[in-house]
């Protein structure tokens, strides 16, 4: 990977990184480097998703009940744990992403220019 692609890449917070698993397991179960493959392709590799952080994540949220884990075979017939989301981390998302939302909407508010101001 090219030096500049790397500068553009974002390391991802905690709680962001635990919506963008709950995201990409709505469409359908996955193993934990196609989870994170999926987030940084979507991403146009932007974010960059770690192992030290993915495997956290996942425990964790396999922990609440959010997603639950299941045994199988990757397509390169390895044994990998796949991940769906249950419906308790349905109901999970809506609720995450609702509060993204509201955040993203603020941030935005706040870095928009106020009439008059000098730009940075």
């Amino acid at each position: 990977m090219s030096t500049r692609r790397e500068e553009n890449r974002i390391d991802l917070l905690q709680g962001t990184l635990d919506l963008l698993i709950l995201r990409t397991l709505l469409a359908r179960p996955a193993h934990g480097h196609a989870i994170a493959k999926t987030i940084e392709r979507n991403s146009d590799d932007v974010l960059q998703v770690e192992q030290g952080s993915l495997y956290p994540a996942l425990h964790r949220l396999v922990r609440r009940g959010w997603i639950a884990a299941e045994d199988g075979l990757s397509e390169n017939n390895r044994r990998a744990k796949y991940y769906r989301l249950t419906s308790k981390g349905r109901k999970q998302l809506r609720a995450e992403t609702t509060k993204w939302e509201k955040l993203a909407g603020a941030i935005a508010r706040i870095l928009r220019p106020v009439s008059g101001e000098v730009k940075p």
